[in-house]
């Protein structure tokens, strides 16, 4: 087996994606859906493998592995400051689901030029993310999710965990 060299910032997007499918997936649909490289796929697998977040079949998503992660190391492995004021597609607790719980006079936006928001920008894990969002509404909420326990105060860190665990549901049937 591969050494492991530390998990990326996209690998947890192809996880979220993974959890997102109710039948079988294949890297290639994988690699066409997000916008990145077979090869990426195929190694982002093989990290996931080794971290226990996929098992060795290379087909379950160990969901509550992925949960845990998420929970208690995202915000410490990929931290995010909001930065400049910027237009984009919002995110963290700015978007769905969130969005219809907390209200704020900030936004937090993933830098996009065809975005329609302006807010503080909050760099997405991938690059492609944004245009990947547009036509991915559950992948979009996940990864919005996701964002709030990266940036967000600790209600808001909560409550996205608490929905998080609701729509990646470890009790969910597995991913094959």
């Amino acid at each position: 087996m591969k050494k492991h060299n530390g998990m990326r910032p996209h690998d947890i997007v192809i996880l979220l994606k993974i959890a997102t499918k109710t039948e079988p997936w294949l890297m290639k649909n994988l690699a066409s859906e997000l916008k990145i490289s077979a090869s990426e796929i195929s190694e982002s697998i093989n990290r996931s493998v080794i971290a226990g977040l996929i098992g060795s079949d290379k087909r379950t998503l160990n969901r509550l592995a992925l949960l845990d992660f998420l929970q208690s190391g995202l915000r410490y492995v990929y931290p995010q400051q909001p930065g400049a004021l910027v237009r984009g597609i919002v995110t963290a607790h700015s978007a769905p689901p969130l969005n219809r719980e907390i209200m704020s006079e900030e936004n937090f936006v993933w830098p996009y030029a065809k975005g329609e928001t302006r807010g503080q920008a909050i760099e997405p894990l991938h690059p492609k993310i944004p245009e990947v969002c547009l036509g991915d509404n559950e992948l979009y909420e996940l990864l919005a999710l996701t964002d709030s326990l990266r940036v967000g105060k600790a209600r808001e860190q909560k409550r996205a965990f608490e929905i998080l665990k609701e729509k990646i549901g470890y009790a969910r049937k597995a991913s094959n």
